[in-house]
């Protein structure tokens, strides 16, 4: 009986009592079910994170697509603009090229109209130099006789000159 004077063996007994207590009450079945629930509800969170995990996966994959389409869309673009860029260059020096002849052929054209006016400037003035030197000729060699003899021959062709 020396057992029972122990302090180790009460603490056993007061051990076996407590845990036979918890079993009499269901204290294992609610331990259980709570780890069941708490199971449960990690499992619940571990497929909602699959679940997002496989969207976001989705997601990943269609703005990378959608990426690759904008750049052959962008390269397209560029590639658009280039051949207008050169297009438009090409109409430009054509239209500048045509701009330049017609603007050449104007020139031409002013210089060759000026020309024509000052030749026909210097006819003027050659002609007026040739009357005033012919007229100032006849002046100082016409003296009065003369002069009406050539009124009278004139006078006297007339008649045979307007039949």
């Amino acid at each position: 009986m020396e057992l029972l004077h122990h302090a180790h063996t009460w603490e056993i007994v007061g051990l076996l009592i407590m845990i036979g207590l918890l079993i009499y009450f269901g204290a294992p079945a609610t331990i259980g079910k709570m780890l069941d629930q708490r199971s449960a509800a990690i499992a619940a969170e571990l497929d909602e994170a699959k679940r997002l995990s496989a969207e976001a996966a989705a997601l990943l994959a269609e703005y990378k697509q959608k990426a690759a389409g904008a750049e052959v869309e962008a390269a397209a673009i560029l590639k658009s603009a280039q051949a207008e860029a050169e297009r438009f260059a090409a109409d430009s020096r054509v239209a500048l090229a045509a701009q330049i002849e017609r603007r050449a052929k104007a020139a031409q054209d002013k210089i060759a109209q000026a020309e024509a006016a000052a030749l026909a400037e210097i006819r003027g003035m050659a002609a007026d130099a040739a009357v005033a030197g012919a007229e100032k000729i006849i002046a100082a060699r016409m003296d009065a006789a003369k002069a009406s003899s050539l009124i009278s021959a004139g006078i006297k062709d007339l008649g045979e000159k307007l039949n």
